[in-house]
């Protein structure tokens, strides 16, 4: 009897890739096979995102890539983009399936019903407030680890509260217990990943560092990343626990999101600018090596050319290795959506690029700086043009002549030289 095939496309941010997985291990114990997004399948799930309108609209293009591909098929749209606007993705051609961020893990028995004479299924009625753990499988190397799920910030921009919920997560024993299982899998590496993971554990009297201080005790893994923390909770004990770690990598990820005062407010963010150097200045100060990634967003409405200049001087200003350079995107629902001063596509898209060009000039910097140092790499399985890739302990990317060998080990290297794409060639340190 053929086996059912399924395919799964996500959208967004690491969190999402996280879920997916562990909704895709539901159909593979349900003997479905899986099968690539391109090929053709029985059923076609969309994990969408809902961040930018760019994210809502590579949800539209992959629906309609489904159905080209396989006319008859079933067609499943996930996520946040559900969860806000089932009915707008109801109207799609082909889509028989809309689930918002509860009711996504009931996927199986929905498709299940699909062909019984039951209606196709649209819910996404009310925020979720459940909490469904979870983390990503296929690549043996590295896992993404959901930790934490929800926003209580409200940040005028972003639409994410809405469709994700209160912050809430486990305790930090069952978060341990679920560490444990990828423990005991080949996995070398966990990125933890959630909506605000530094507010993890506040509604169990716990914190993110009590959470972290049970990670660096877990056997069986060798590394662990961070992902995004928020400036005014990436504390000094969290990054002294970093420093100090031989299992947490010296890589951080803080969102800036602007650098004035001014903006930061109309954005109702937590943190002024200064905080957000503070916790830069004593990273650097006790890791020099470190990579430190940042958040931020350009065109907000009301940004004038001086908050621009000050947001580009202060970035220039900071030893930040690299950014994550977002475009004003009026989300519906949130107050900056109704703000007075909306920018210009032309004038955002402006700005945009020239934060991208110093975040390459940043990287570059970075890149420079850790020439000629031996490094950490962990090898993993993809292939291009006969290389094969890795990450430093610092997150530089490297390339070696593949060597099945190599796969999922850590090795130590040199830092030779690297290519106009950002990847360093490398020789083997003895």
């Amino acid at each position: 009897m053929n086996k059912k095939k399924i395919a799964f496309q996500t959208f967004g941010c690491k969190l999402n890739f996280a879920e997916t997985s562990a909704i895709a291990r539901k159909f593979t114990d349900a003997d479905y096979e899986m099968v690539d997004f391109k090929d053709h399948a029985n059923f076609y799930v969309i994990h969408s995102c809902t961040v930018t309108a760019q994210a809502e609209k590579k949800t539209r293009a992959a629906i309609r890539q489904a159905k080209r591909k396989n006319p008859e098929a079933a067609v499943a749209v996930i996520g946040c983009y559900s969860q806000l606007r089932p009915e707008e993705l109801k109207s799609q051609q082909g889509v028989e399936i809309v689930l918002g961020n509860s009711d996504k893990y009931d996927l199986l028995s929905h498709i299940e019903s699909l062909g019984t004479g039951k209606e196709s299924a649209t819910s996404a009625t009310a925020r979720p407030v459940s909490y469904e753990p979870g983390f990503s499988m296929g690549d043996r190397t590295r896992t993404f680890f959901k930790v934490q799920d929800g926003c209580d910030y409200f940040c005028t921009f972003c639409a994410i509260p809405f469709a994700r919920g209160r912050s809430r997560s486990a305790t930090v024993a069952e978060t341990l217990e679920v560490a444990a299982k990828i423990s005991a899998t080949e996995v070398k590496e966990i990125i933890l990943t959630g909506v605000n993971i530094g507010d993890f554990g506040r509604q169990n009297n716990e914190t993110f560092l009590q959470l972290l201080q049970g990670l660096d005790q877990l056997n069986g893994i060798e590394r662990i990343r961070i992902s995004s923390v928020e400036p005014e909770l990436l504390n000094d004990e969290i990054i002294r626990l970093v420093a100090e770690s031989k299992k947490f990598m010296p890589h951080f990820h803080i969102p800036l999101q602007s650098g004035t005062d001014r903006i930061l407010e109309l954005m109702k963010r937590k943190y002024k600018r200064g905080v957000f150097k503070q916790r830069v200045d004593f990273i650097k100060q006790l890791m020099p090596d470190a990579c430190i990634a940042a958040d931020v967003i350009t065109g907000f409405p009301g940004e004038t050319e001086e908050d621009f200049a000050q947001t580009f001087d202060f970035i220039q200003s900071l030893p930040i290795s690299y950014l994550h350079v977002f475009t004003y995107s009026k989300r519906p629902g949130t107050k900056a959506a109704i703000m007075a001063g909306q920018l210009p596509d032309t004038v955002k898209q402006h700005r945009s690029r020239l934060l991208h060009q110093l975040s390459d000039e940043k990287k570059n910097i970075f890149y420079n700086e850790n020439r000629g140092t031996i490094r950490q790499v962990l090898w993993e399985s993809d292939i291009e043009n006969g290389f094969m890739h890795g990450f430093t302990d610092n997150y530089i990317r490297c390339k070696k002549p593949h060597d099945l060998n190599s796969v999922n080990q850590i090795e130590s290297v040199t830092l030779l030289e690297h290519d106009t794409d950002g990847t360093y060639t490398i020789s083997i340190a003895r």
